[in-house]
C-alpha cells in the first residue's frame, strides 16, 4: 500500500459548512482515498481535503480516521476505538471470551446482514480485502494484542482475525446448523478459549 500521500489539488473548491453535507462528502472522499492508499496510507488532512471541508470536521462527526474507515469502507455498526476499550476492559485471563460475546452480539443484533454484506463486498473487491485485512489486524485486534499478547503479535492477530471471519461465515453466510442459531453464550464457551489461546497462550 502507499504510505506517504500527499495532498495534491482539492476535487472541490473552498470549504462546505458543518452540516449534514458536510458528513456525506466526508464519507465519500474516505471511500475513494482509503481505497486507493490503504487505511495507514490515507490521512485525515487528504480526506478533508477532497473532500472540501475543515480537517477538524472528521473528529466532529466520526471522533477520528478510525470512526470514518468504519463507516465509509467498511460500514460497521460499531466505533472501533469504543470496541477495543470494550475488550481491554477486564481480566486478561477472560479477553477471548470478550471477543466472542462482542463479536456475535454485534452482528446479531444486525441480524448478520451487515456482515454478510461486508464479506461479499470483500470477496469481490481485492484492494477493499486488504484494507480490512490491515485494519482488523493492526487497529483493531492488534491494539488489544499490543497490551496483553506476549510475543508474535502480528501473527496472533491473524489468528484471532482467521478465527472470528470463519466463525462469521458460517454462522450469517452460511448459516450451518446447528451453530447458526447457537446462543451467544455457548458459542463464547466454545470458541472463546481458542481465541484466549490465541492470544496469551502458546502458538509454536
Amino acid at each position: 500500500m502507499t504510505k506517504g500521500v500527499t495532498q495534491g489539488p482539492s476535487r472541490r473548491r473552498g470549504r462546505r459548512p458543518g452540516g449534514t453535507d458536510t458528513r456525506a462528502a466526508l464519507v465519500e472522499a474516505a471511500r475513494e482515498v482509503f481505497i486507493e492508499h490503504g487505511y495507514d496510507g490515507a490521512t485525515v488532512r487528504v480526506i478533508a481535503t477532497r473532500a472540501g471541508v475543515d480537517a477538524a470536521m472528521v473528529n466532529h462527526w466520526f471522533g477520528g480516521k478510525e470512526g470514518l474507515f468504519a463507516e465509509a469502507v467498511l460500514k460497521l455498526p460499531f466505533n472501533p476505538k469504543e470496541l477495543v476499550d470494550r475488550l481491554l476492559d477486564g481480566d486478561v485471563d477472560d479477553i477471548g471470551a470478550r471477543i466472542v460475546r462482542n463479536f456475535v452480539t454485534i452482528w446479531d443484533n444486525t441480524g448478520g446482514g451487515v456482515f454478510t454484506a461486508l464479506i461479499r463486498s470483500i470477496t469481490s473487491h481485492e484492494q477493499a480485502a486488504h484494507v480490512l485485512r490491515d485494519f482488523l489486524v493492526k487497529h483493531i485486534v492488534g491494539r488489544v494484542l499490543n497490551s496483553v499478547g506476549p510475543d508474535r503479535h502480528e501473527l496472533r492477530a491473524t489468528l484471532v482475525g482467521s478465527q472470528l471471519v470463519g466463525m462469521g461465515m458460517v454462522r450469517y453466510v452460511a448459516q450451518f446448523e446447528p451453530l447458526a442459531s447457537t446462543d451467544i453464550e455457548m458459542m463464547v464457551a466454545a470458541v472463546g478459549p481458542t481465541i484466549q489461546r490465541y492470544i496469551t497462550g502458546d502458538i509454536t
